[in-house]
């Protein structure tokens, strides 16, 4: 019995950060509300400067309890870019959390607010946070045939015409590797091998549309792109790969390290044609998966677990969180301890989840 209750207390460590950011979330809408209401006459520069400072201020957050309350070991390799930049980030793509690496690079850049996201479409319908990813430059995109290229560069060009700060995160894979999903896994290596592209073991073959069209409206706009390959130690097991922590058990505890490499590649060194990029993207694919390969398959055991080069344990400081977290937790508070803020926030989860619902929907 006592086993059992310790067993469920330690797959409880995910509730409090669960409650505190799902509890915030009514609060940080409607200041985000407040704010686009009274922005509504102004410059578009005018709501971007203080929207990307209201996110930095939510993300942090989510960092607090991501980065410090799961005390998770951030070993970065490769380019360790410090100033901020306009960018486009790739990086692989395996669990929930990688959204999250993104903000674990961007704080350390200073750039946390600039962090925008491509988007699969499903991802709209998210009570209040789906129209909210939009509002902040978010873009939704659907998989194959069904993508709106012409919606995608009419959105970039107004963010590039207004000059919002860009730190552009995209999935080329376009879904998560899961080793243990052998079809999807099949499908992708026959798809790579028809059109005379390697095949490829820990990561999917890279999809190059949203890449092209962000890089073909931005390159002038662009510092340059940044090439992120990510691994979640703490799930292989005798080195073979498992699948990579979800959200819940990240929170848990199960993850206590995070290995990122990053390659900065100056915008003159990427091809600006279509099919040329499609090779050049798929090479940078090749070039994780060797990486991969040999951090879980090295006979070597000074090579495996670890990218090449010399790491850098990077420790966030929790000043740089707490305090967002306790003026987030602490508005929430105040806001339930009377009527009037407990009907508001309860209206705000209703009527704002329904009127998001609604403009995404006339936006379609």
């Amino acid at each position: 019995m006592l086993l059992s209750l310790v067993l469920h207390t330690y797959s409880m460590r995910y509730l409090l950060p669960s409650v505190v950011l799902l509890g915030t979330a009514p609060t940080y809408v409607l200041a985000w509300g407040v704010w686009r209401l009274l922005s509504a006459f102004l410059p578009a520069r005018f709501y971007q400067a203080l929207d990307d400072r209201l996110y930095c201020v939510y993300q942090s957050m989510v960092l607090f309890f991501f980065e410090n309350y799961t005390g998770v070991q951030i070993l970065l390799y490769g380019d360790l870019p410090k100033n901020k930049e306009n960018i486009i980030y790739l990086a692989n793509h395996q669990s929930t959390v990688d959204w999250i690496v993104a903000d674990i690079l961007a704080i350390r850049q200073n750039a946390l607010g600039h962090v925008r996201y491509v988007l699969k479409e499903g991802l709209k319908w998210l009570p209040l946070y789906g129209c909210y990813f939009a509002q902040h430059g978010g873009i939704y995109v659907k998989r194959s045939a069904k993508f709106n290229e012409k919606e995608m560069r009419n959105k970039l060009q107004s963010y590039v015409d207004t000059g919002t700060p860009m730190y552009l995160v995209i999935f080329p894979e376009g879904t998560r590797y899961n080793p243990e999903q052998t079809k999807v896994l099949s499908a992708s290596q026959a798809f790579a091998a028809q059109r005379g592209l390697a095949v490829l073991k820990h990561v999917l073959t890279p999809r190059i549309k949203a890449t092209h069209v962000a890089f073909d409206c931005m390159k002038n706009y662009l510092d340059a792109i940044y090439d992120v390959t990510v691994v979640y130690e703490g799930k292989d097991d005798g080195g073979q790969r498992r699948e990579s922590p979800t959200m819940t058990e990240f929170l848990c505890k199960e993850c206590p390290k995070i290995h990122i490499h990053i390659d900065r590649i100056d915008k003159k060194d990427v091809p600006e044609e279509q099919e040329h990029m499609r090779r050049w993207l798929h090479e940078r694919f090749e070039i994780k998966d060797k990486m991969l390969i040999e951090f879980y398959e090295s006979p070597d055991p000074e090579r495996r677990k670890r990218f090449p080069g010399k790491s850098v344990n990077s420790k966030l400081s929790i000043k740089k969180t707490l305090p967002s977290m306790l003026i987030l937790s602490g508005l929430t508070a105040g806001m339930l301890m009377t009527d009037a803020g407990r009907k508001l926030y309860v209206n705000t989860w209703i009527y704002g989840t329904l009127l998001g619902c609604l403009w995404v929907t006339i936006k379609a």
